[in-house]
C-alpha cells in the first residue's frame, strides 16, 4: 500500500491475535484479565498520584489494557512507570505521558482528533474512548498495519489509521478539535495549526532532543494562538 494510503476499519479481517499480541487469557472478549489489578495501580500511583483528575481520562486509563499493545515478552511490564520498545525504533509512551497528554487536549465527545504517531496504538485507544473519532498517522508502514489490525480487533470502530507524513497532517478530515503528536519535531508543523478549527488544541513535545518541552496550543476564534509550556519531556523525534 503507498504511502498516504489509509487503513479504516474494517480494512483487515477481524482477528483474536492482532499482529500476533493477543492471546487467549489477555481479557479480550470477555476472558479474564490477568492484569486488572497491575492496571488499577497504575493508574492509583502513576497518573492520579501526580496530579491528573480528568474522570474520563482516568476511566479510559482503567479502561485500556496496556499489556495488549505491547510485545508479549515485554507484557509484564505493561504497567510500570516507563516507555516500551515496539519496534522500528519507536516506543510506547510512558502511562502518565499518555494520560497527561490526554488530559491537555481536553477530549469531549462528539470531538474529531488527528494523532501524530500512531505507534502501537495505545494512544490512540485511550483518544478513541473520549472523541468521536480518531484520525491517525504513523510513518513506519508496518506499524501503521499492525495498529490498524489491532485495533480493529478490539472493537475500535472509530479509528482510522494512515500511513505517512505526520507534519502535513491530514487536511481532508480537517479542521480538528484536537491534534496530539507522539513524536516531536524541532519546531511546530505550521499545517497542525492550520488544521485546528478554531477552539482546538494541539499537544505536542517540541524541541531539540536535549531541551525538549511539552506543548498546548489552543487557537482562538480569529486564527491565533495560545501556547502553554506544560512539561519537559523527552520523545522520539518527528522525522
Amino acid at each position: 500500500m503507498p504511502p498516504g494510503s489509509a487503513f479504516p476499519p474494517g480494512a483487515f479481517p477481524r482477528v483474536t491475535r492482532a499482529a500476533g499480541w493477543l492471546r487467549p487469557g489477555d481479557g479480550h472478549d470477555g476472558a479474564p484479565d490477568p492484569f486488572a489489578l497491575d492496571r488499577e495501580r497504575m493508574v492509583a500511583e502513576q497518573i492520579e498520584r501526580r496530579g491528573v483528575r480528568d474522570p474520563g481520562v482516568l476511566g479510559a486509563m482503567r479502561e485500556v489494557r496496556r499489556h495488549l499493545f505491547v510485545p508479549p515478552a515485554r507484557q509484564s511490564e505493561a504497567y510500570e512507570d516507563s516507555p516500551l520498545a515496539i519496534g522500528h525504533g519507536q516506543t510506547i509512551s510512558q502511562p502518565y505521558i499518555v494520560a497527561l497528554m490526554t488530559e491537555l487536549a481536553r477530549p469531549r465527545p462528539g470531538e474529531t482528533a488527528l494523532e501524530i504517531g500512531t505507534g502501537c496504538g495505545y494512544q490512540t485507544a485511550v483518544l478513541a474512548r473520549l472523541v468521536r473519532h480518531v484520525y491517525s498517522i504513523e510513518l513506519v508502514e508496518e506499524l501503521a498495519r499492525q495498529a490498524a489490525d489491532r485495533l480493529a480487533a478490539l472493537g475500535y470502530a472509530n479509528v482510522t489509521v494512515r500511513a505517512g507524513d505526520g507534519r502535513h497532517g491530514w487536511p481532508q478530515h480537517a479542521p480538528f478539535d484536537i491534534v496530539l503528536a507522539a513524536a516531536a519535531p524541532e519546531t511546530v508543523p505550521p499545517a497542525l495549526i492550520e488544521q485546528l478549527r478554531p477552539g482546538g488544541r494541539l499537544i505536542i513535545p517540541s524541541g531539540p532532543a536535549h531541551a525538549q518541552e511539552l506543548l498546548r496550543i489552543v487557537k482562538d476564534e480569529e486564527g491565533g494562538t495560545r501556547t502553554e509550556v506544560a512539561a519537559a519531556v523527552r520523545f522520539v523525534p518527528m522525522l
